[in-house]
């Protein structure tokens, strides 16, 4: 591959640049697999702590509609927090569970899965050329036998690639708009939308929207 001969010419800069990015993207992995996505604490933990963040002024949709308190946890739930099934929490500006990274996204780590996905994205996207640029294509038996761990790490490459890429699209369009997944999935269902004049009451511009989110 291009990646192999620069190594052998002793052009060190983009196969470090290329481990870089790779271990990059694996921290990330960790670290939003294993952060706090923003469980919403209960009333004594709130009273203990007093967080500046966990007293934060709830969007204001409909005079009508109040925190409810959890069916599962018994915690009062701010608006667009979601009990979770599979972690046993409410999670703040809950946007889904991610089975990829075994945890929720939401409130928290919800910038940095998108800095995730992107940095993902990259790392395949090279990864992609490189297993590309070392494949010299021959009708024969034996080039498929010297290729075929190649050629099968390309087309893999491909998959992750495509599915990547569509869900850094579409959560950038969700962002965008100011809408969570489970927002736009379950619209419908949600008592704060549903009753809501606006079709979404959250959302303030694509520019004031993607700066709040990522600022």
């Amino acid at each position: 591959s291009d990646l192999q001969k620069q190594v052998e010419r002793g052009e060190l800069l983009q196969p470090a640049i290329f481990i870089v990015l790779v271990l990059c993207s694996v921290l990330l992995y960790f670290k939003v697999s294993l952060m706090d996505p923003g469980f919403v604490k209960s009333e004594e933990e709130v009273k203990a702590g007093k967080s500046e963040e966990q007293s934060m002024v709830i969007p204001q949709v409909s005079s009508n509609i109040k925190m409810r308190r959890c069916g599962y946890c018994m915690v009062k739930q701010p608006m667009r927090a979601k009990h979770c099934q599979l972690c046993q929490r409410c999670v703040r500006r809950y946007d889904h569970h991610c089975p990829w990274i075994e945890n929720c996204v939401g409130e928290k780590n919800h910038p940095l899965f998108i800095v995730y996905l992107s940095v993902q994205l990259v790392v395949l996207l090279w990864g992609g050329h490189i297993a590309w640029s070392g494949l010299y294509f021959k009708q024969s038996w034996d080039w498929l036998q010297h290729n075929i761990f190649l050629l099968m790490s390309f087309l893999l490459i491909v998959v992750f690639t495509i599915v990547v890429l569509l869900l850094l699209i579409s959560h950038l369009y969700l962002i965008s708009s100011n809408t969570t997944t489970w927002e736009f999935m379950s619209y419908h269902r949600i008592s704060y939308l549903r009753h809501s004049e606006l079709e979404n009451p959250f959302d303030q511009g694509i520019i004031l929207n993607l700066w709040r989110f990522f600022c």
